[in-house]
């Protein structure tokens, strides 16, 4: 299983973005094979804790791959993200 864990960052002006382009990018990622969790939750404004697990390295590349042909990434790919990737 993969897991992984932490925070996405944007400016006070990029957040009505980020929540606009949120739910559905959620839905894309639940819906991948081998997704087996997949929570994005502002916690504070411009703040977003991440948590994804995949059922193992293939499905998560697999996700990486889509996300960055995604209007999600078109959005977000400037945004600093800290981001830890567990394999157990």
């Amino acid at each position: 299983m993969i897991r992984l864990t932490g925070t996405l960052t944007c400016a006070l002006e990029e957040v009505e973005t980020v929540r606009a382009a949120l739910p559905e990018h959620i839905r894309l990622s639940r819906a991948e094979p081998g997704c087996l969790a997949f929570d994005v939750t502002e916690t504070a404004p411009g703040e977003f804790s991440v948590s994804e697990r995949f059922v193992d390295r293939s499905a998560f590349d697999a996700h990486q791959t889509r996300t960055r042909a995604s209007d999600w990434w078109r959005f977000t790919a400037d945004m600093p993200r800290h981001f830890e990737i567990s394999e157990e």
